[in-house]
This record gives C-alpha cells, sequence and structure tokens, in this order.
C-alpha cells in the first residue's frame, strides 16, 4: 500500500485552490479563497454553521457538482491538476478523493461487502484481491479486531462508533491519497469520538486529511494546521498551535474564546 505514498513529497502543498469562489443561484457561498493544503498531515477547517467550510470541503471531489444552482470561480489543483477541468474523470477523481460524511452511511449489505464495494465497482473480482483488501482496510481503520469473526453480519447491527469506522475502511479500501471528513465524529458518543481520532491520527502517517470540525478541542488535539472561515472568507489559515495560542486576527481570537458564533 505504501508504495504509492513513495512520491507523496513531491511537492508540500498537493492540493491548492486559487481565489475559489462558490455560488447557489445568486447566493454566494465563499469568496476568493485561497490555501495550499499539506500533504500527509491533518488540516481542521472550523468556523460557524453556514460559513462555508463544509462548501470548501465538497470542492476537493467535486460533491457540489450534484447542487442545482452550484457554479464555482477559481481553480482548485491536486498534485498539479486541475481538479474541474474538462478532461477529469469525476469518477477516478473521487477514487483519490475519499469522502467520510457527518453520519454513518454504511449499506444494508454485510461488512465484508460494504468494504469491497467501491473495488467491485472498479471491476475487481478476484476473490483472494478482495479479501486481502477487506482485511487491509478493516485493520487500517482499526475495526478488524471487533468485527473479523462477522464479516458476513450486516453492517447495521454495528455501532454507531463501529458504522463510522466501517465507512473510514469502505474508502480506505479504493486507496485514496486524500481523505475529506465532514464532522465524522460529530453523531457518537465520546468513546467512539476518542476512537475516531485516534485512527484519524494514525491515517495521517499515509494520507492527507481535511476534516471539517464544529468542535475546536477537537481541531486542536487532532490537526496540524487549522482554517478559520467566516461569512464565506477565510480569515486566518497557521500552524494550529499557533492559531489557538496566539490568533492573528481578533476575529479569529473571538471566535475560539467564544465570544462570538
Amino acid at each position: 500500500m505504501d508504495s504509492k505514498k513513495e512520491n507523496s513529497q513531491d511537492t508540500e502543498s498537493s492540493i491548492k485552490a486559487i481565489d475559489v469562489s462558490a455560488y447557489y443561484g445568486k447566493k454566494q457561498a465563499l469568496k476568493n479563497i485561497s490555501i495550499d493544503i499539506d500533504e500527509n498531515a491533518i488540516t481542521a477547517f472550523i468556523g460557524p454553521s453556514g460559513c462555508g467550510k463544509s462548501t470548501f470541503l465538497r470542492m476537493f471531489n467535486r460533491m457540489n457538482d450534484y447542487i442545482d444552482g452550484f457554479r464555482k470561480e477559481g481553480a482548485i489543483n491536486i498534485n498539479g491538476e486541475d481538479i474541474y477541468s474538462d478532461e477529469v474523470r469525476v469518477e477516478e477523481l473521487r477514487q483519490k478523493v475519499g469522502m467520510v460524511f457527518q453520519k454513518p452511511n454504511p449499506f444494508p449489505k454485510s461488512i465484508f461487502e460494504n468494504v469491497a464495494y467501491g473495488l467491485k465497482i472498479q471491476g475487481i473480482k478476484n476473490k483472494a484481491v478482495l479479501e486481502e483488501a477487506v482485511v487491509r482496510s478493516l485493520e487500517q481503520a482499526a475495526l478488524w479486531d471487533e468485527v473479523k469473526d462477522d464479516l458476513n453480519h450486516s453492517a447495521l447491527s454495528l455501532s454507531g462508533g463501529q458504522q463510522q469506522r466501517l465507512c473510514i475502511a469502505r474508502t480506505l479500501a479504493v486507496e485514496p491519497s486524500i481523505i475529506l471528513m465532514d464532522e465524522p465524529a460529530s453523531a457518537l458518543d465520546p468513546i467512539a469520538t476518542s476512537k475516531i481520532e485516534d485512527l484519524i491520527t494514525e491515517l495521517k502517517e499515509n494520507y492527507t486529511i481535511i476534516i471539517v470540525t464544529h468542535n475546536m478541542q477537537q481541531a486542536s488535539r487532532i490537526s496540524q494546521k487549522t482554517a478559520f472561515f467566516y461569512m464565506g472568507e477565510l480569515i486566518e489559515y497557521d500552524i494550529t498551535t499557533e492559531l489557538f495560542t496566539n490568533p492573528k486576527l481578533e476575529r479569529t481570537e473571538n471566535y475560539i474564546t467564544g465570544r462570538f458564533g
């Protein structure tokens, strides 16, 4: 698996957004966002509800394409390629840029079939290949020991935290290089949240991770860099410890100290 990561340090930033604006019809959701996302690190997006952070996150794998009236300006480059160019195949992009949603969304299938799903969609039918990928992905998602004797059981029988780790395993199975997470622990209890945070921290060794979170303590615990969004603008972007202990702007300080938002 790690062989595909050998070239991950060719550039300091695998994701680059340049003057990105986004609109839903006439409503502007993002205003001229420029940012470089570090490779093999966790970047957190924070900010009040409706500030544009989830819209921005979903632009990295073009999930907003499904929304009527959505349009964007500016460019988003991944590994030097404009992902909105006509040459880009969205299905291939989403194999490279995986997504984990706020609420666990396992399919009403067995645990095995959930993890193998993306590989089967790609046309992989070799049983040994599928089995190896399922085991590897469940191990990476810190779920293998809990489900190894129940792979044929329904994924819906798992707890909420286990379901979310299963969804992470499903994402890992197709070997992405980037993982997007939209509040992946907001629906979970503190113990399950802690397991997800530990997992995310381990995964950064091999993946570039971007996480949207309303939980500022979570952002400070697990991320290396944090971006603060407000009213569709990127207000401040810095090393996480700097942003939380010594923010450069008053608006950032007011938000992280709870004075607004």
